[in-house]
């Protein structure tokens, strides 16, 4: 199917659209790792080991991982507009139940709703851009909009460090569930559903549409959903692990640094995939192809993790150059969606990149846990300031699984057919 042609005005417009749906994914990003610069806090307020801090900080994405095969479709068949809206008021709902916890389970309780809101933010987001923008952008749009998610997690680091300063993290926390509350009236006012110049192409989607089940059928069938699927979820998990929970803890007890310090090295990964999503998208729309950008992806994010991370002696100032590289080489996770909506029929994209960002949420949950239960079987029984306290050592050996899982995404590159950046044909369910 080409792509409609869209006028100036439409264009314009377009980016009226598309800029609240971004807001909210910023947001989305600044919830999902703020918990990495509370953790002292944390830690201290509710009386738990690494173990149970990393299923705090996982239940958002249980909750994020749990609705995303159907979020597609649910965008589908309500629009943006409502949904959206309706997911920023469920964040906002959660940020004030995690701020005023005062149980561990309450904690649970407001992550678990915030991760539930935000679960309708990437795909939605996506969507916005599949109807508004012509398919020739779709990547760089995606790019950018990954950027302004990369703004919100910056936020979430040095700037959030520094109010922690002045301000408790249930304060804090009461702010973010205003700014959300607001976005959900951003998303009300200024989103639309339908792009009136793709009319005819909506048309030949609405006489494919389909129930959940059936949707989740039919899209499950695309042999090509399940290497994109492992590729883009483990391309991520690194970059997920450093930022949204274990990146500053670990940066102060390598290089004895204060937890701003340590923070900035967090926000450099984020300005690395910030500023990389999109000139990655840019770059993949500009040679036509995506199999070599995954693959150039994933293999600097290996590269740059293990240098990081494994080489002894290294001066702050060249780890925190290396990190920025890392963070671009994360930004391979927007290839991977630009090649699931293209070799998806029009009618199952939504469900194809539900399943993708399943995969994706679903390793995001387990690797915090998992590396928090790493670190608990390698505690010696120290404590320091009340807090349990973990080795150098300790962290190293824990995230090996780190540039594990990013060697299971460069062969799942391997596996994916390319897409020439075209879209599949209507009613097809893989590409030839």
């Amino acid at each position: 199917m080409s792509a409609p042609q869209v006028s100036g005005q439409t264009t314009r417009r377009a980016w009226l659209v598309w800029a609240p749906a971004a807001l909210f994914f910023a947001l989305v990003f600044f919830q999902r790792t703020a918990p990495g610069v509370m953790v002292e806090e944390l830690m201290r307020d509710f009386s738990v080991g690494a173990a149970l801090l990393g299923n705090l900080a996982a239940f958002y994405f249980y909750a994020y991982a749990s609705v995303q095969l159907g979020v597609g479709l649910v965008l589908d068949n309500w629009g943006p507009r409502r949904v959206l809206t309706g997911a920023a008021l469920v964040a906002a709902a959660g940020a004030v139940v995690f701020a005023l916890a005062e149980s561990l389970h309450a904690a649970y309780l407001g992550r678990l709703l915030i991760g539930l809101g935000c679960a309708f933010g990437w795909i939605g987001c996506l969507t916005v851009i599949g109807q508004w923008f012509p398919a020739r952008r779709f990547a760089t749009v995606a790019g950018l909009s990954g950027m302004v998610g990369m703004v919100g997690a910056m936020l979430a680091q040095t700037p959030l460090a520094a109010l922690l300063a002045f301000v408790s993290w249930r304060t804090a926390m009461l702010g973010v569930a205003g700014a959300s509350f607001a976005a959900a009236l951003l998303c009300w006012f200024l989103l639309r559903d339908r792009n009136p110049a793709r009319a005819a192409e909506r048309a030949a989607a609405e006489g494919h549409r389909m129930g959940l089940l059936a949707g989740l059928r039919a899209a499950a069938a695309n042999r090509q959903v399940w290497p994109i699927a492992l590729f883009t979820s483990t391309n991520v998990v690194p970059f997920i692990a450093l930022v949204a929970l274990w990146g500053v803890p670990y940066m102060m007890r390598a290089h004895g640094i204060e937890r701003g310090e340590a923070a900035f090295a967090v926000v450099l990964i984020l300005l690395g995939q910030g500023l990389g999503s999109p000139a990655m998208g840019w770059l993949s729309d500009r040679i036509g192809r995506r199999k070599p950008v995954m693959a150039l992806c994933t293999g600097l994010a290996l590269v740059t993790f293990c240098i990081a991370v494994y080489i002894p002696g290294l001066p702050l100032w060249l780890v925190y150059a290396v990190l920025f590289v890392h963070g671009i080489g994360s930004s391979g996770i927007i290839i991977g969606f630009s090649t699931m909506r293209e070799a998806a029929a029009p009618h199952l994209v939504g469900a194809s990149l539900g399943i993708v960002n399943t995969f994706v949420m679903g390793f995001s949950a387990l690797i915090h846990p998992l590396l928090g239960l790493l670190l608990d079987l390698a505690w010696d029984g120290r404590m320091e300031n009340g807090v349990r306290y973990y080795g150098t050592g300790d962290y190293e050996r824990a995230m090996l699984v780190l540039p594990a899982t990013l060697v299971v995404g460069l062969i799942a590159a391997a596996l994916v057919r390319e897409t020439w950046c075209g879209e599949a044909p209507a009613g097809a369910t893989a590409r030839s």
